[in-house]
C-alpha cells in the first residue's frame, strides 16, 4: 500500500477492448505522477503508446515495463501532433498549462485526455469550450478518485440500478498526505495548482454530478484556508464546500493534507450516499485497523445490510469506453459536459472561497 497520492495506481489488469495497433495514443508532459496510471489504463485497455514526451528521463524510468516495441521518445511535441496515426494524446502537465496544451491537441485534430483539474481558471474553461466547438475533438479528464477506483465505479453502477433509490446527498471526505520534500515547486503556488477545492476539490464535484445523476449545481458554502504550512503561504491545506445539485440532492465535500503519519494509506478516502431507499460508505483505499486494504462498499437497503469488496473484481472500464468513444466518436464513458461541468463547479466553489476570504 503506498503513502504517495501523487503516483497512486492500483493494480491493473488488462482489459483489452480492441485489437492491436487499431489504437495509438501519445504521453506527454509528466509534471504529476496520475499519468502513469493513465497509461496503464489506456495500455491494458489495448491502446498502443506510440510516443512519449518527457524532458526528464527519471520521470520515464517507472514506465520501462510499459513501453511497446515501436514506442519512441521524442524531443518535440511537434512530433506526436504532426503524426496522423496518434489518436489521443495523454497528458498531465501542471495544472494552469493544461488548456493551453489542450487546445494545440484538439487544434492538431486529436483528442486529449488529462489529468483533473483541467483548468485553473473559468477564462481557461471558456477558451476550451470554444475550442471543442470549432474542432470537435474530445477534452476528457482523468478524475482518479471514481474513474480508478474499483469501490467508487462500482457504487455509481449501484446507483445506476436503483439499490438505494433517489440519491438525496452525497458527502465526501478527502484527506491526502503531503509529504511536502517531494513535491514539485509549483505545487505550492497558487497560479499553478488554482487552489485546493478547484484542484482535488474537482474529484469531489465530479462524484457529486454522477452519483446523484445532476447536471448542474449551486454553491452554497465554500472556505479555504492554511492552518499548517506557513512556510508555504500560498498553499491551500484545508477546504470545504456545501452544494445544491439541480436534481434538489445536497453535496459536500471536506479535502484535507492532513493525512496523519499512523495511516497506512496516501488519505483514508470515504464517500457517504443517501437515497430515499438506502444508504452506501465506500471506503476506497483502506478499511481503518482492518488488515486488509480497502476498496469496499458498504451498503444498507430494504433489502440487505451487506458488505461489498470490489478490490479486483470491478476493474476499470473507463479506460475502453474511452478508447471506444474516441474510435466511434460516442460519450459513454463520459460526457464531455459532465467532464467540464465538474471543473466549472469546482472553480466557482474556489471563487466563492478565495472570496470570502
Amino acid at each position: 500500500m503506498t503513502k504517495d497520492g501523487m503516483n497512486y495506481l492500483p493494480p491493473m489488469r488488462p482489459e483489452p477492448v480492441v485489437k492491436r495497433g487499431e489504437f495509438c495514443f501519445a504521453a506527454s508532459h509528466f509534471d504529476h505522477g496520475h499519468i502513469y496510471a493513465q497509461v496503464r489504463g489506456l495500455v491494458n485497455a489495448g491502446g498502443i503508446c506510440r510516443y512519449i514526451f518527457e524532458s526528464d528521463e527519471k520521470k520515464v524510468e517507472p514506465f520501462k515495463d510499459l513501453i511497446q516495441e515501436g514506442t519512441k521518445c521524442v524531443h518535440s511535441f511537434d512530433e506526436i501532433l504532426n503524426d496522423p496515426e496518434v489518436q489521443l494524446v495523454t497528458a498531465a502537465a501542471i495544472p494552469n498549462e493544461r488548456a493551453q496544451l489542450g487546445m494545440r491537441v484538439l487544434d492538431a485534430g486529436k483528442d486529449y485526455f488529462t489529468d483533473k483539474s483541467p483548468f485553473t481558471t473559468l477564462a481557461q474553461l471558456s477558451e476550451v469550450r470554444k475550442k471543442i466547438t470549432e474542432t470537435r475533438r474530445k477534452y476528457m479528464v482523468f478524475y482518479s478518485e471514481r474513474l480508478c477506483c474499483e469501490s467508487a465505479w462500482q457504487a455509481g453502477e449501484l446507483i445506476k440500478q436503483g439499490t438505494i433509490g433517489r440519491v438525496l446527498q452525497v458527502l465526501n471526505l478527502a484527506p491526502h498526505n503531503l509529504a511536502a520534500q517531494t513535491r514539485p515547486e509549483w505545487f505550492f503556488r497558487k497560479q499553478g495548482y488554482g487552489g485546493i477545492l478547484t484542484d482535488i476539490g474537482s474529484h469531489q464535484f465530479e462524484q457529486f454530478l454522477t452519483y446523484a445523476d445532476a447536471c448542474d449545481a449551486t454553491i452554497n458554502f465554500a472556505r479555504v484556508a492554511n492552518y499548517g504550512n506557513p512556510s508555504y503561504p500560498e498553499f491551500e491545506d484545508f477546504g470545504e464546500a456545501s452544494l445544491t445539485l439541480n436534481t434538489g440532492a445536497s453535496a459536500y465535500c471536506r479535502l484535507d493534507w492532513f493525512n496523519p503519519k499512523a495511516s497506512r494509506t496516501w488519505g483514508d478516502g470515504r464517500c457517504f450516499v443517501l437515497g430515499d431507499k438506502g444508504y452506501m460508505e465506500l471506503r476506497k483505499y483502506v478499511d481503518v485497523t482492518r488488515e486488509d486494504e480497502g476498496d469496499k462498499i458498504f451498503l444498507v437497503n430494504d433489502e440487505v445490510e451487506t458488505e461489498i469488496a470490489c478490490s479486483g473484481k470491478v476493474g476499470f472500464p473507463f479506460f475502453g469506453k474511452l478508447i471506444l468513444d474516441v474510435l466511434n466518436r460516442t460519450e459513454h464513458a463520459m460526457t464531455q459536459e459532465h467532464a467540464l461541468k465538474a471543473a466549472e463547479l469546482s472553480m466557482k466553489a474556489q471563487a466563492f472561497a478565495d472570496s470570502a476570504r
